[in-house]
């Protein structure tokens, strides 16, 4: 996938401490990259993989137990 003119976006609940995440939405698919390692290579996964991680974090399938 080339990224060179992807739009990366980062959540607007991300703080400045650096342990953020980019995504990228393209035609192919979706990138996904460390904003501390922005040179080093994306992760990269299908419109049909993405959109079945979004409906796992909406459905609480990855909320920790913090009691």
């Amino acid at each position: 996938m080339d990224l060179t003119n992807a739009r990366w976006r980062k959540s607007s609940r991300s703080g400045s401490n650096g342990a953020c995440v980019e995504v990228a939405i393209t035609d192919e698919g979706v990138a996904v990259r460390d904003t501390k390692d922005r040179n080093k290579p994306a992760h990269i996964y299908t419109h049909a993989e993405w959109s079945a991680f979004i409906d796992g974090v909406k459905d609480g399938e990855f909320d920790c137990d913090t009691k």
